[in-house]
């Protein structure tokens, strides 16, 4: 098990992980060695987390996120497979985090006095303006 939160942890039996050839650093290394990772995680159908961490998850993930319901993590900064590994896991992690919060609830706010007065008088301001346009002076 992965944890995740104080009671929020996931199964590595839910991760599928695939080796890919990385571009960028690594000299002639990067033609032969498949050092970059695609770390996959079924979203659809986990059983690790609830489904309101799910629907927020999916959200997050935007483009990550397969039509099948499949959070796809490609990682590549690293030259060595461990390392990719490491920071494909850490960045599917993270990620979780941020979904298991909560959003706060929004609070309706009203606009203040001092704000309704200055929107008030920047339209009088341009009411004059453009009043001021269609005057000529020999009209008046």
């Amino acid at each position: 098990m992965i944890p995740i939160g104080d009671d929020l942890a996931l199964d590595e039996r839910e991760l599928e992980e695939s080796f890919i050839r990385a571009s960028g650093p690594g000299g002639q290394n990067v033609n032969k060695v498949a050092s970059a990772v695609q770390l996959r995680f079924d979203l659809s159908h986990s059983r690790s987390l609830p489904e309101p961490v799910r629907v927020r998850l999916a959200r997050l993930a935007g483009r990550r996120l397969s039509q099948e319901g499949v959070l796809v993590i490609t990682a590549q900064r690293y030259r060595s497979q461990e390392r990719n590994r490491a920071d494909a896991l850490a960045r599917l992690v993270a990620l979780i985090r941020r979904a298991a919060e909560p959003p706060r609830p929004r609070r309706p706010t009203r606009p203040s006095a001092a704000s309704r007065e200055r929107r008030l008088a920047g339209k009088a301001r341009h009411a004059r303006l453009k009043q001021q346009r269609g005057m000529r002076s020999d009209e008046v």
